[in-house]
């Protein structure tokens, strides 16, 4: 079971028939092109809004409102509305304070929402309800970069001692400077099975894009996300990573739009 993609079982998966790239993504030069075509986009649009009509906002904050507030808040992160996904997922934690210490989506919610001292308070919540998982570590890294800077993120990193899920173990050494983009790709076997590899290849081009992001290196990281987001395996697969390919396609939309 992978730890950081888990989520409540009371969450619904959202997910849609996209059209697939190829096993290898678009070259990386196209830079600013979004992998999807604006169809596509407005098409994924309309499904968000039409989650947030089926589910109203609840009148009585009860127990069973929490998935209707879970349900809220993915569909207003996936549009952009970051903010608002913040207020949705604060109200679940409000009506069920046991789903605080686990709740990373909140955590990335209040990055994207431009509160990242906040979000690493999230992040260090969910470390001491689960210490193995290296990617709530990355996503601490990344708010405290926002928050105070790279020095102190990287003077603080959360340190492992246990094993974790592939590519993690690589994928973490790029925020200590230990390994380079370029070697952390390296590290992928070519003689993997395709999903494998589509797999450790998107989470690789998804965390050096979100490095890039907090570095403000935007145009290598527009490069990067752009290929994260051209990969099959994370539409197509759980709750959890297609998750966290909507957060490379909201980052990477956002880095779009920006003059």
């Amino acid at each position: 079971m992978n730890r950081f993609v888990c989520v409540p079982i009371f969450l619904v998966s959202l997910s849609w028939n996209l059209p697939l790239t190829a096993d290898e993504p678009q070259d990386a030069n196209a830079n600013a092109l979004h992998p999807l075509s604006e169809q596509q986009r407005a098409e994924l649009d309309a499904s968000f809004h039409a989650v947030l009509i089926q589910n109203p906002a609840p009148e009585t904050e009860t127990q069973s409102a929490t998935s209707v507030h879970s349900r809220r808040g993915d569909a207003l992160f996936f549009l952009g509305k970051f903010p608002e996904a913040v207020a949705e997922y604060q109200a679940m934690v409000k009506i069920d304070p046991d789903l605080d210490a686990a709740h990373w989506r909140l955590g990335i919610a209040l990055f994207f929402a431009d509160q990242p001292q906040t979000a690493v308070a999230q992040f260090e919540k969910y470390h001491a309800f689960d210490n193995v998982d290296r990617e709530n570590g990355i996503w601490r890294y990344l708010s405290q970069c926002k928050a105070n800077g790279s020095a102190v993120a990287k003077k603080e990193l959360l340190l492992y001692e246990k094993d974790d899920r592939e590519p993690f173990p690589a994928v973490y050494k790029l925020f200590d400077d230990s390994l380079t983009p370029e070697a952390a790709l390296a590290e992928i076997p070519h003689d993997l099975p395709a999903v494998e590899r589509d797999k450790r290849l998107f989470y690789t081009e998804l965390y050096i894009g979100m490095h890039l992001v907090v570095k403000k290196d935007l145009v290598q990281a527009k490069q990067y996300l752009s290929r994260s987001v051209s990969r099959k395996w994370p539409r197509t697969s759980g709750f959890g990573p297609n998750y966290m390919w909507h957060v490379g396609r909201v980052q990477l939309e956002s880095l779009l739009k920006a003059k």
